[in-house]
C-alpha cells in the first residue's frame, strides 16, 4: 500500500470502528473525527490520531465539510473514507476532498449525483435495460401525484428523490392520503436531504427486497457479489438481511444479478455499491428500486460468505490496487445473517433511546461490528444503530440455529434496546423455511415483559444483599439495603433468593407499571401504598397482573424506607459482584442512578427452587419514631478519647436525628462531647481527630462534635474518633431512622450480640419468633470491653480494639505519624492476604491500624484473635524494609472554582463561622506560621506525597502524607463535616492529603482539584484491568500546576485515554528513608517548632472566639395555615432540611408546577415545586435556615 499511509474515517459509531479494524490489519494509521457527544466513543480511541469538529448536532460537526477537511490536512491524511450514512454519498463533499488532493475512498462525485436522485436514478436503471415498477416521474403537486396514483393503481409508496435509510417515504391507500403525505414527506426530504423532490411507485403488498452487491472498477468492469435478502423490515428500516435468499428461483437471481452488473458497468461505476429490487412472490417479477452509492450497513453477510473484505477492497482500490478483478472470486459457501441491534424501545412504539450503557455481553462464536461497550453513553443526537450480530453457517437451517444462540447470549444493560423483540422475531416468523416479506413485521406482536416507572419517587434504587463485599480497602462501600432486615423479608415472603435484587424505596415512592405479571411483597415502612385502586398488602405475597399500577405515595406515618420483591428478582448486572446502587459512585443497580420517570426494569425468569413464605404479621419488625439501637463499646472511648462521665450521658442520652441524614450516615444531635484530650496531635486540630483508620458499616462516628452513624453507603477510611458501634442485629434500623425520631444506644456486649443474631436469622429462616432481648451487661462500659488485647513486638507495642461485632481494629504503636508504623501494617496485611484465612470478608488498612472484618458467626472472633496475636511476633522476620513504588505527576488546579463553591455553600447551609472560612487556604497558611499563601502553594507543589491508605473518601481516593516532614502542612477538619464536596478536590486534614474521589460529605481543608481518582467502565493505560482505582499503596504524588480551564480539558480526556499520566517506576526503602530523617532532623525540628506555635496560638484563639458548633438558624414567626391572608395559599415544605435556594422572588409570576427554591435534606437536592399558577405574595423563611415538614416557606397568590 505505498500510494497512500493515512486515512480519515469520516463517521462515526459502528462503521468507523468497522473501518479502523481493517485499516489497522492493513497497516495504515487512521484519523478519526468526533463531536463533543462523541468525545468517549470508541472510534475515538482505537484511532491513531482523532480530533474533536463540534458540538453534538451533525449539522454542527459530522455534516461540516470545511471541519473535516481541515483536520484530514492538519494530520496529513491522504484519503478520506466516508463510511455510510453522514457525507457518505454527497458528491459536493466527494468533489470537495479531489480538489483538496485528498482521495474519496468510494464511489465518484458523478455517481454520488446521478444515483442520488432516486427519479434519476429510474432513468439510468431503464437505460441500461432494468425493469422498474410502475410509477412517475418527479411530482409538482397534490393533484399530479394523485393522477398518476391512480394511473399506476393503489396502494402506492411516496417517494424523496434524494431519501434514504427509509427515511421521506410514505405508503398511501388512498387519495387523501396521498394528499396529506405529500407535504410532510417534502417537509421531511427538505430538512433531511436538502431536495423536496418526490415520486411515486406501485406498492406491491407481498413483495421481497433484495439487493445485489455490486463492485466496480470505474473503468467499465465490475463484479456482482451476490444477492441478499432484506425483507424483514419495520416503517422500511432493516432490521434482518441474509444471504443468499431462499425461495427464490436460481435463474431469477442470476437475472437480478446480471441487470445490476450491467446498470454499473453502463456507467463505469466505482467502489462499493448496491442495487435494491423488488421482488414480487406472487408473479415472480423483479423490479429496479434504487442504487445505493456507499458501503451498505448489511455488507458483513456479503463478507461472510465470500470471505472477502469489502472495506479492504475499497481502500486498495482507491489506492489503484485492481486486483480483485484479475482474482478469482471465492464461490459462495454456506449461509449468512445479520441481526441489527438498535436503542429503540419496542413497548413505546419503537421511540429512540439514548443514556449510560452500564453493561454488554457480547455473543462467543458471532461476528460482532458495533460501537458500544461498558460505559458508552449513548447520544440522542445520531442514529439509534449500536451494532450487528452476524452468523455464518453450513446452510440457511444452521445459521438460523447460531443467530438464536448469538441473541440469547447477547446482553445489553442501561438502556432499552430491540434485543428482546429480535429474539422472539428469529424464534418466530424468520426461523420458518417460508420466506418474509416487507409486509411481515406489521402484524408481528411483541411485549416487554418489564416493570415500567412512571414516576421515580425521590429515592428509588436497585439494591441486593449483602451488598457489595470485597472492595473496602480501596474505599468501595457495600451498599445494599439500608433496612437489610425487611429488604430479606420481602425476599423471603416472595420465595425468591436472598442474593434476588429488589427495590429500596425512600420517602416518597415511585408508581410502577407491570408489564408481566407475577408476585411480589412490600416490607418494611407502610405508606399510602395503591395497587391499581385498592390498598395493597404490607407484610405479605400479593399477586400482581400484567398491565397493574403499584403507586408508592408517602410513606408515613413513621420509618423511612419500604423495599418491594417481585418474583424472580429484577435482572440487573453486577458491578464489583453486586447489582447494589451506589449513586455517589455513579455505579451498580439501574445507570448507577435512582430510578426515573420512563425507565424500564427487566426481570429475572422465576425459580421454583424456594416457595413463598408467610410471616405472622404481627411478628414482622416494628416501625417506631422513638428507637433503641444496641451497640458495642469501641473501639475508641475513655479515657483515652472521652471522659468517663460524657460516656455515661452517650449512652443514656435520647438523641435526635438531624436532616442532613442519607445512606452515607445518620446525624445525631444531641449533647457537646466532652473531650479527654486538647486535641488529635499531628492528626488534626480538634480532639476527635485521629491517623485516618479503617472505620466499620454501623461506627458512631464524631466528626468533630457531630456524631454519625456511618451507613451501608459511608466511607471505608476515616480520621474521627467511634466511640461505639451498632450490632449487626440491629444495623437494619439505620434504613428507618427519619429526621427529627430519637435514637437511644444500648450498650450490650460481643455474646449478646452474636446470640441477637442468631435469633434474627432464625426468624427470617424459619419464622421462629425471637425471644425478648435482654441484656446481662446492665449498660456498664469498661476500658477491658473497648480493647480486647495488647502486646508488644520487635516493632514496637499493638493493640487491638472491638469494633462492633464483626470487625476488630489493630493498631500499633503510639498515636503519631511514623511510617514505620505503616510498615508493621502493611506486613500483617500482606501475610493475611497471603494467608486466606477462611471467614475473612474485607483486610482495610489505615495510618497505623488494620481492620479485619469477619463474618459474625459464633466463634469467628475468638478464631480471629487467636490467628492475630499468634502471628503478630513473627511478621518482621526476614521480611524487607523495600516495597515497590511509583511517582506518580498529577495536575492540580490551585483553589480551583469548585472548591471555592464547596465552602461558600458550606458557610450558608452549614456553619457560617467557622475559623476556615472563607478562605480554608488562608487557614492553612495561619495554622501553620507560614508568611503568605504563595509559600502554602510552593509546599504543595514541591512536596512528595506518599500514599497511605485508599478510600479515605471513597472510590481509591489516597490518605497520602509528605516524606519530607518540612513539607506537612497541619490543619483540623471540618467541624462539623461538609455536606457536600466537589469530585476529585484536594484537601488537607491534619498532617494528611487526601483526593476525593467522587461528590460527598467531607472535612478536609480544601486547596484544589485533580484528575480522577477512579474510572468506572473505561479501559484505561493508568487503571489495571479489572481494578478501577488509580492509585496504589507506598505510591508518592507529586503535583505540577494547571489552570481550571487546562484540567478541565485533562480530566474530559483522562477517562477516554487520551491523556497520559506521567508515572516513574521506582521503590520506598524504610532504612533510607529514616537517614533522611535523622540527616535532617535539625531542620526539621526548627520547621515544627513554627509550626507548633502557630498552631497552639490558632487553638487558643478559636477556644475564645469559639461557640458551640450549630446551625446558623434565624428565628422567624411561622405562618400558620390558619393565618394565611385571604387569597393566598401558603407552600409547605413536604421535608426536614435546610433552605438553600430561593428560585423565586417576590412578586414573581408562577406557574404549577414550578420549581419554588431547593431544600437540602438527606444530602439531595429537592425541588419545592409550585402547587398552583399565582405569583409569589410573600417568602416567609431566608437562605440557610432550616425547615420542617409541614412548614409555610412562601404565599402564593393564587389567580382563582
Amino acid at each position: 500500500m505505498a500510494f497512500f499511509k493515512r486515512i480519515l474515517i469520516a463517521n462515526r459509531g459502528e462503521i468507523a470502528v468497522r473501518i479502523i479494524r481493517t485499516a489497522k490489519r492493513m497497516g495504515l494509521e487512521t484519523v478519526a473525527v468526533f463531536s463533543e457527544a462523541d468525545r468517549g466513543a470508541p472510534h475515538v480511541r482505537l484511532a491513531d490520531f482523532a480530533h474533536c469538529i463540534g458540538d453534538s448536532p451533525v449539522d454542527q460537526s459530522y455534516l461540516v465539510t470545511e471541519k473535516i477537511l481541515k483536520v484530514a490536512k492538519d494530520f496529513h491524511a491522504e484519503a478520506i473514507h466516508p463510511g455510510y450514512g453522514l457525507l457518505s454519498e454527497d458528491p459536493t463533499f466527494a468533489e470537495a476532498c479531489e480538489v483538496q488532493n485528498l482521495i474519496f475512498i468510494g464511489p465518484s462525485a458523478d455517481h454520488l449525483r446521478e444515483f442520488g436522485l432516486k427519479h434519476r436514478a429510474r432513468t439510468l436503471a431503464q437505460q441500461s435495460g432494468a425493469p422498474l415498477p410502475p410509477g412517475s416521474g418527479l411530482l409538482e403537486d397534490p393533484d399530479q401525484a394523485i393522477r398518476e396514483a391512480e394511473r399506476t393503481g393503489y396502494p402506492v409508496m411516496l417517494k424523496s428523490t434524494a431519501g434514504g435509510g427509509g427515511i421521506g417515504m410514505a405508503l398511501c391507500s388512498a387519495s387523501d392520503e396521498l394528499k396529506e403525505a405529500m407535504e410532510r414527506v417534502r417537509r421531511l426530504a427538505q430538512s433531511n436531504f436538502g431536495n423536496t423532490g418526490v415520486f411515486l411507485e406501485k406498492y406491491f403488498m407481498r413483495a421481497r427486497h433484495l439487493e445485489v452487491q455490486i463492485f466496480g472498477d470505474g473503468q467499465g468492469a465490475a463484479r456482482s457479489l451476490g444477492v441478499r435478502d432484506c425483507s424483514s423490515q419495520r416503517r422500511n428500516q432493516k432490521v434482518i438481511e441474509e444471504t443468499p435468499p431462499t425461495g427464490v428461483p436460481p435463474q431469477t437471481l442470476k437475472a437480478m444479478e446480471d441487470c445490476a452488473v450491467t446498470l454499473a458497468q453502463s456507467v463505469q461505476y466505482r467502489s462499493a455499491g448496491t442495487v435494491e429490487f423488488l421482488y414480487d412472490e406472487k408473479e415472480g417479477d423483479f423490479f429496479f428500486l434504487e442504487v445505493n452509492t456507499r458501503l451498505q450497513v448489511e455488507h458483513g453477510v456479503t463478507e461472510l460468505v465470500r470471505e472477502i473484505d469489502l472495506v479492504e477492497w475499497m481502500i486498495r482500490l482507491a489506492a489503484g490496487d485492481y486486483g480483485m478483478f484479475k482474482e478469482d472470486l471465492n464461490p459462495i459457501r454456506g449461509h449468512a445473517a445479520q441481526a441489527r441491534i438498535y436503542a429503540e424501545n419496542p413497548e413505546r412504539n419503537f421511540e429512540p433511546c439514548s443514556g449510560l450503557i452500564t453493561q454488554v455481553c457480547l455473543p462467543q462464536n458471532a461476528r460482532w461490528d458495533g460501537w458500544i461497550e461498558n460505559g458508552t453513553e449513548v447520544s440522542p443526537f445520531y442514529d439509534p444503530l449500536l451494532g450487528k450480530v452476524l452468523v455464518h453457517g453450513k446452510d440457511r437451517v444452521d445459521t438460523v440455529r447460531k443467530l438464536q444462540q448469538a441473541l440469547s447470549e447477547t446482553e445489553i444493560h442501561g438502556i432499552q434496546t430491540n434485543l428482546g423483540y429480535l429474539r422472539k422475531w428469529v424464534r418466530g416468523p424468520w426461523s420458518k423455511s417460508s420466506p418474509v416479506n416487507t409486509s411481515s413485521l406489521e402484524n408481528f406482536a411483541f411485549r416487554t415483559e418489564t416493570i415500567e416507572v412512571l414516576r421515580g419517587g425521590t429515592q428509588t434504587t436497585i439494591q441486593d444483599y449483602p451488598g457489595r463485599l470485597g472492595y473496602w480497602e480501596v474505599g468501595v462501600p457495600p451498599s445494599g439495603p439500608m433496612d437489610s432486615f425487611s429488604f430479606r423479608l420481602a425476599n423471603r415472603i416472595v420465595g425468591n433468593r436472598e442474593n434476588a435484587a429488589g427495590l429500596e424505596i425512600t420517602a416518597n415512592g415511585p408508581k410502577l407499571k407491570f408489564n408481566r405479571s407475577c408476585q411480589a411483597a412490600i416490607c418494611g415502612a407502610s405508606g399510602e401504598f395503591r395497587l391499581n385502586s385498592e390498598s395493597a398488602p404490607h407484610g405479605q405475597v400479593f399477586d400482581v397482573t400484567e398491565g397493574d399500577e403499584l403507586d408508592f405515595g408517602r410513606i408515613q406515618p413513621d420509618g423511612m424506607r419500604s423495599y418491594l420483591a417481585v418474583s424472580g428478582g429484577f435482572a440487573i448486572p453486577a458491578y464489583l459482584g453486586s447489582k447494589s446502587t451506589f449513586t455517589l459512585g455513579k455505579f451498580g443497580g439501574h445507570c448507577g442512578r435512582a430510578l426515573r420517570t420512563g425507565d424500564l426494569l427487566s426481570l429475572e425468569e422465576c425459580s421454583s427452587e424456594q416457595k413463598p413464605f408467610p410471616y405472622r404479621l404481627e411478628t414482622l419488625p416494628k416501625i417506631t419514631s422513638n428507637w433503641t439501637l444496641k451497640v458495642l463499646y469501641g473501639p475508641h472511648g475513655s479515657p483515652d478519647f472521652f471522659i468517663g462521665s460524657y460516656m455515661k450521658l452517650f449512652f443514656a442520652e435520647k438523641w435526635e436525628v438531624h436532616y442532613n441524614s442519607d445512606r452515607t450516615g445518620i446525624r445525631l444531635m444531641g449533647p457537646k462531647p466532652q473531650w479527654a484530650r486538647a486535641d488529635g496531635g499531628e492528626a488534626g486540630l480538634h480532639p476527635s481527630n485521629l491517623h485516618d483508620n479503617p472505620y466499620a458499616v454501623g461506627a458512631v462516628d464524631f466528626t468533630g462534635d457531630m456524631p454519625v452513624i456511618l451507613g451501608p453507603d459511608g466511607p471505608s477510611l476515616g480520621g474521627f474518633v467511634c466511640p461505639a458501634t451498632v450490632a449487626t442485629v440491629d444495623l437494619w434500623k439505620l434504613g428507618q431512622l427519619k429526621p427529627g425520631d430519637t435514637v437511644r444506644f444500648q450498650l450490650i456486649n460481643h455474646d449478646e450480640s452474636i446470640q441477637a443474631l442468631q435469633a434474627q436469622e432464625d426468624f427470617l429462616i424459619g419464622g421462629k419468633e425471637a425471644p425478648q432481648f435482654v441484656s446481662n451487661s446492665g449498660g456498664n462500659f469498661s476500658e477491658k470491653e473497648c480493647i480486647l488485647e495488647t502486646g508488644v513486638t520487635q516493632g514496637g507495642p499493638w493493640v487491638i480494639r472491638q469494633s462492633g461485632d464483626q470487625n476488630l481494629l489493630i493498631e500499633w504503636g503510639e498515636p503519631i505519624l511514623d511510617l514505620r508504623l505503616r510498615f508493621q501494617v502493611h506486613l500483617l496485611h500482606q501475610r493475611m492476604q497471603d494467608e486466606q484465612i477462611s471467614g475473612i470478608l474485607d483486610l482495610t488498612p489505615g495510618i497505623r491500624s488494620l481492620q479485619v472484618h469477619y463474618e459474625p458467626v459464633p466463634g469467628a472472633r475468638e478464631r480471629m484473635l487467636q490467628w492475630i496475636i499468634s502471628h503478630l511476633n513473627g511478621i518482621e522476620q526476614g521480611k524487607s524494609n523495600t516495597v515497590p513504588s511509583r511517582i506518580v505527576w498529577l495536575p492540580l488546579s490551585w483553589d480551583d472554582p469548585s472548591t471555592r463553591l464547596a465552602v461558600e455553600k458550606y458557610q450558608q447551609s452549614v456553619r457560617q463561622d467557622a475559623p476556615w472560612c472563607p478562605d480554608n487556604i488562608e487557614f492553612i497558611r495561619r495554622v501553620n506560621g507560614l508568611p503568605n499563601l504563595e509559600q502554602v502553594k510552593r509546599i504543595a507543589y514541591d512536596a512528595s506525597y506518599v500514599v497511605l491508605g485508599l478510600g479515605d473518601v471513597y472510590l481509591g481516593a489516597p490518605v497520602a502524607t509528605p516524606l519530607d516532614p518540612r513539607h506537612r502542612l497541619v490543619t483540623t477538619k471540618y467541624n462539623p463535616a461538609r455536606t457536600w464536596t466537589p469530585e476529585n478536590a484536594v484537601g488537607i486534614g491534619g498532617a494528611y492529603l487526601c483526593v476525593y474521589g467522587m461528590e460527598g460529605p467531607g472535612g478536609y481543608q480544601l486547596m484544589g482539584k485533580t484528575l480522577q481518582m477512579w474510572n468506572r467502565y473505561g479501559k484505561v493505560e493508568a487503571f489495571a484491568e479489572g481494578k478501577p482505582w488509580l492509585l496504589r499503596f507506598f505510591d508518592q504524588i507529586r503535583f505540577y500546576p494547571v489552570s481550571a480551564e487546562e484540567l478541565e480539558g485533562i480530566r474530559r480526556d483522562f477517562p477516554l485515554g487520551r491523556y497520559t499520566l506521567k508515572t516513574e517506576e521506582t521503590t520506598f526503602d524504610l532504612e533510607e528513608y529514616q537517614a533522611f530523617l535523622k540527616e535532617n532532623e535539625t531542620a526539621i525540628a526548627q520547621f515544627k517548632t513554627i509550626q507548633t506555635k502557630a498552631f497552639q496560638a490558632e487553638r487558643a484563639k478559636w477556644k475564645e472566639d469559639e461557640e458551640e458548633a450549630k446551625e446558623q438558624t434565624i428565628k422567624t414567626t411561622e405562618t400558620l395555615a390558619a393565618q394565611v391572608p385571604e387569597g393566598t395559599m401558603g407552600v409547605e415544605s413536604l421535608v426536614s432540611g435546610n433552605l438553600w435556594k430561593w428560585r423565586v422572588q417576590e412578586g414573581d409570576q408562577v406557574e404549577s408546577g414550578q420549581c419554588l427554591a431547593i431544600i437540602e435534606s438527606m444530602k439531595m437536592e429537592i425541588s419545592l415545586e409550585c402547587p398552583d399558577d399565582g405569583s409569589v405574595h410573600s417568602l416567609l423563611k431566608l437562605e440557610g435556615e432550616r425547615v420542617s415538614p409541614g412548614e409555610n416557606l412562601l404565599l402564593i397568590e393564587t389567580r382563582s
